[in-house]
């Protein structure tokens, strides 16, 4: 009986769908908007899984046992453990290996960009020695001797070097050497940006060893099972990392995928950003749509329609619209990933490529997402209008947009008050905790908007109105007087640009307070006329301090180095120097003395009394490689950003710090008095020019650089956040195309008694620009207080300036009354195309 009174009125959903074209196409586009973000951050990080997957299936082929060691900074497995493996019973083929980061420099003398992807230098062994498959040589041989090195080939295109060609390796910790190409491999698989040199073992050995090391060992078995012989391997080498080649590889894909699902986290964030903005457009258009058909469903409770038959009518058709629009989002959601793919390859990210992956994981979630939000969207208005009596709604031209605001008023000034004390209280604090406080606070305060909105956008937008729409006149007058007369609509259109916005400026002012937190920490701390830096992975290649030093405009150069032991059984990170503080850092000792020779340790006053590290006490260094150091506080220093918890001397970090990791992170210049620093940087520079990558910065410059890469990262956070805009911008599209279509009769009277076309167009720019703007409004002012909230937390990291970007604050505001008009432009032509008699006897 049930089954059979629902199909008329199934039949009525899908005629009123496809009687109402441009309508369904509204709805449907944000669903659709809604749901490809989320589609396609799962095709973008499962193509990108599936394409490592298939480059790390070749890791350790052919191998039956690795041993290696878990220590980062260890110098790696120790040569005696190759004698000790080799006497094992069981043991066929023992192969050593070892590698390390270098820059390949092109024919030109530029260095090689990988865009990211690893730049690796390794042992080459000839396939007697080797285990697995031989490199697949398309042009030339491998190395045989010093002097020569055999490349992959997407390396050798980039570089422009063929066979027989002589180039420059840079090797960070060893300096600039010549090499012949003696010839041309192919990995096998796309490896995007990957750089790989292949060099005799000898000299491997020489340039990315202490000499004493390798990085690890790769063992086959005569007649033994792997596990068995890593059993056997273990017993002999209790201190070392054992595996088999299949552990290997199965640890290899864990950490790419550990490494991809941040990004897919990252991604899916945004997506949720995209769904959740989409959500209000869908959840406002249902409402719209709802109260422009009351008559109808009025017209059908009173031909006998039940309440639930007319609520489940307006569920079956977000139920085909969350169909349709999750179909077509999946498929943007493909697209949307291609393109995202296409875009970081033209900024040459060095991504391997690979064909695109569509998973049932993909097309489910889609699916599911997109409907059972659409469908839980138009619930309530379901239920409104199957609350509606039918004479009532017959009799009114225009339905009432819900209850009365009191009570979801009087909850949002509740939420408003608790998230403004949450964040308040959580500023207040450092760390995660109070991290987490400042979010529950955010978290009501954006309730509280959510609640509150309707009643707040009266008298803003009425405030707005009277500034911004009074020069035009009674067309001015009109518009505000649309944007204020139905405040649940306006305050659902403008929340998803308040979304938006908000989430820009929370970003806008976490980039603006890093760069003047870091402009600060440089300003105070550095006193040095010039920096020489290097890429972040690379650092700046030992012997560049060396051959700054003796310049005759050059004082001092002191050379940075991260340090990293164990104290006490747990980890601690320092720094050492390689030349004198003075003139070159700002700092003030508080005790003892700055004297980093030997085993001296100055240690900050925050470290020094949260471990006890007092004037005279031995504190034991140990390294990753199991050796210790004592060193002796002999000085304590104000707390500074810029030098850390503690410095130890340059004999210190050789003792405890592998060779590999030499290379200095940055190294400091004091010009002599009265020298010319136009001229010392052309001296620098010319020193300096044989390790390609270093770069010569005044601290402006410095600065700079630094805030560069906060606004690189910056740049792809608003370009994943444009979505959410657009998505908002297309939201009020969409309600104003429905508003005028709602306002049908309105219009047609209004052109009637003489509104011209022109007059019509401008009034609905105006009311969509007031609307725009007060969402843009709200948006920064909850983004500047929680952008304020989070960065107070983080002051122990350093992050104790901050800072709101008040032009890109205007810039937004200014912008948002544009997007308004813009947004505007296809539903004002459609109200100005309205002809009066027509829309007066439209029933």
């Amino acid at each position: 009986m049930a089954s059979t009174s629902s199909a008329p009125m199934r039949k009525v959903s899908l005629r009123n769908l496809a009687a109402h074209k441009v309508r369904l196409a509204l709805t449907v586009l944000s669903v659709v908007l809604g749901t490809a973000f989320v589609a396609g951050s799962f095709v973008f990080t499962d193509t990108l899984q599936k394409t490592f997957d298939s480059i790390f299936e070749n890791t350790a082929q052919g191998v039956d046992v690795r041993v290696s060691t878990d220590e980062h900074h260890s110098s790696g497995v120790p040569l005696t453990d190759v004698d000790t493996i080799t006497t094992l019973p069981g043991v066929g083929t023992v192969a050593p290996a070892v590698s390390g980061q270098i820059v390949l420099i092109d024919s030109d003398g530029v260095a090689v960009q990988t865009g990211g992807a690893p730049s690796i230098g390794r042992s080459y062994l000839p396939p007697d020695q080797a285990l697995g498959e031989s490199d697949d040589y398309v042009q030339g041989s491998p190395p045989a001797q010093v002097g020569q090195i055999a490349v992959n080939a997407g390396a050798a295109e980039r570089a422009h070097l063929t066979v027989g060609d002589t180039t420059k390796v840079l090797v960070p910790a060893r300096g600039v050497l010549d090499f012949t190409v003696s010839g041309i491999y192919d990995t096998g698989t796309d490896s995007g940006g990957f750089v790989g040199a292949a060099f005799v073992d000898s000299q491997a050995r020489e340039l990315f060893t202490d000499g004493e090391h390798v990085e690890y060992i790769d063992v086959a078995g005569a007649g033994m099972s792997p596990t068995q012989l890593r059993d056997e391997i273990a017993a002999a080498l209790p201190d070392a990392k054992v595996q088999t080649g299949d552990e290997v590889r199965e640890e290899t894909k864990a950490q790419v995928t550990q490494a991809l699902s941040f990004l897919n986290y990252f991604l899916l964030a945004f997506g949720a950003i995209a769904l959740l903005v989409g959500t209000f457009i869908i959840y406002n258009t249902f409402s719209m749509i709802v109260a422009q058909r009351l008559r109808e469903l009025a017209l059908l409770r009173a031909i006998g329609a039940g309440r639930k038959q007319v609520g489940r009518s307006v569920v079956f058709e977000a139920l085909v619209v969350g169909v349709i629009g999750s179909a077509l989002g999946i498929a943007a959601g493909i697209g949307l990933a291609y393109g995202l793919r296409a875009l970081l390859n033209s900024f040459d990210v060095g991504l391997p490529d690979g064909p695109l992956q569509v998973g049932p994981r993909t097309i489910l979630i889609g699916l599911m997402v997109g409907v059972v939000v659409t469908t839980i969207s138009a619930y309530v208005p379901a239920q409104r209008a199957s609350r509606v009596p039918p004479v009532a709604a017959m009799r009114e031209e225009f339905a009432s947009t819900g209850d009365s605001l009191h009570v979801r008023t009087i909850a949002g000034a509740v939420l408003g008050a608790l998230g403004a004390v949450g964040l308040v209280i959580g500023s207040r604090g450092s760390g995660a905790g109070a991290a987490v406080v400042v979010g529950f606070g955010a978290l009501g305060l954006i309730l509280a908007v959510l609640f509150a909105a309707p009643a707040l956008s009266r008298p803003v937008v009425g405030a707005l109105g009277a500034v911004l729409a009074k020069p035009f006149g009674p067309v001015g007058h009109l518009a505000r007087t649309n944007a204020v007369r139905n405040p649940r609509r306006t305050a659902a259109t403008a929340f998803a640009l308040t979304l938006g916005l908000m989430l820009v400026s929370v970003i806008g002012v976490f980039g603006a307070s890093a760069k003047a937190s870091i402009n600060q920490l440089v300003d105070s701390g550095v006193s040095a006329d010039y920096v020489l830096t290097g890429p972040n992975q690379i650092g700046v290649p030992s012997g560049a301090a060396r051959a700054v030093r003796n310049l005759p405009d050059v004082q001092s150069a002191t050379a940075l180095h991260p340090v990293s032991v164990t104290v006490d059984g747990e980890r601690e990170g320092g720094a050492s120097v390689n030349g004198p503080l003075d003139g070159v850092i700002d700092y003030r000792l508080v005790q003892g003395g700055a004297d980093l020779t030997g085993n001296h340790l100055i240690v900050s006053q925050t470290a020094a009394t949260e471990k006890g590290w007092t004037l005279g006490k031995t504190i034991p260094m140990e390294s990753d490689d199991g050796k210790v150091v004592d060193t002796q506080v002999t000085g304590v220093f104000e707390d500074n950003q810029l030098v850390g918890d503690w410095l130890v001397s340059d004999e210190v970090y050789r003792e405890v710090m592998p060779a590999a990791t030499i290379p200095d992170l940055a190294v400091l210049i004091d010009a002599k008095p009265g020298t010319d620093l136009a001229q010392l940087r052309g001296e620098l520079e010319s020193a300096t020019k044989q390790f390609v990558v270093v770069q010569v910065q005044d601290r402006e410059e410095f600065k700079g650089a630094q805030g560069q890469q906060i606004d690189t990262l910056l740049g792809i956070l608003y370009g994943l956040l444009a979505l959410a805009v657009v998505i908002a911008i297309l939201g009020i599209v969409n309600t104003l195309a429905l508003s005028v279509v709602e306002r049908r009769r309105e219009i047609g009277m209004l052109r009637a008694v003489g509104m011209q076309r022109a007059q019509m167009r401008r009034t609905i720019y105006l009311e969509s620009m007031l609307i725009a703007v007060f969402g843009a409004a709200v948006g920064v002012v909850l983004g500047i207080a929680f952008g304020w909230g989070f960065v107070s937390t983080l002051k122990e990291q350093g992050l104790d300036q901050v800072t709101v970007p008040w032009g890109q604050v205007i810039a937004m505001l200014l912008g948002s009354g544009v997007v308004g008009v813009l947004a505007a432009l296809w539903p004002a032509s459609r109200a100005a195309r309205t002809r009066p008699l027509e829309a007066i006897a439209d029933l």
